[in-house]
């Protein structure tokens, strides 16, 4: 598995690259840069090794300990912290759902310590219209965050395929399933064998 730090060599290699892609397809400069940005986000600070004590995890400073419970609740490497969109998806959920609670929280504090008084279901809808009004932008961010994302998996992937190829081949490139049903059925073959040689000696 690659290291921390040629993680962020990948990323920031492909930041060029990504860059050119976006605004080939958008045609848009603050859709590439939402795209870009999020690229840098997702690859530096917000890719699948939140998972683990790393270099991302790290970087999140005296606010590293939100990500606590993420990790307890998830096994490295898992679908749901490296799978394609899914981990992506979960990761922006958990910290949307933190972000809207600290708001809350936030906003009673203040409502009962400055005797303000909030109207929540104004409060709802103008967040729903937001939501909708820049659906295009938040949908260019969630896809700079994806490919930073899977670059870190890629590469975690890739590492992982090679090291393999080295110590076993193209065999090590197999599904271990087929692996195993192959070894089952050498094995089998093996008893067979040897029930044969036995019974050819005993005869």
């Amino acid at each position: 598995m690659p290291s921390g730090r040629t993680h962020d060599r990948i990323t920031l290699w492909a930041l060029p690259f990504v860059t050119g892609v976006a605004f080939w397809q958008t045609k848009s400069g603050h859709l590439t840069l939402l795209i870009t940005g999020g690229f840098l986000f997702g690859g530096l600070m917000f890719g699948p090794d939140l998972d683990i004590y790393s270099r991302q995890y790290q970087r999140w400073g005296f606010l590293r300990f939100i990500w606590l419970p993420y990790q307890k609740n998830l096994r490295h490497r898992s679908l749901l912290s490296h799978g394609p969109i899914i981990g992506t998806t979960l990761r922006v959920l958990y910290l949307g759902c933190l972000g809207a609670i600290v708001a809350i929280l936030t906003l009673l504090i203040v409502e009962k310590l400055w005797n303000m008084q909030f109207n929540w279901q104004m409060t709802g809808e103008t967040v729903r219209s937001t939501l909708t009004h820049y659906s295009t932008e938040f949908l260019a961010l969630f896809v700079g965050l994806e490919f930073g994302a899977m670059s870190h998996s890629l590469s975690d992937w890739g590492g992982s395929a090679y090291k393999r190829f080295q110590k076993q081949g193209v065999r090590g490139l197999l599904p271990r399933a087929k692996i195993k049903k192959r070894k089952a059925i050498s094995r089998g073959s093996r008893s067979k064998v040897k029930a044969r040689n036995s019974r050819r000696t005993r005869s």
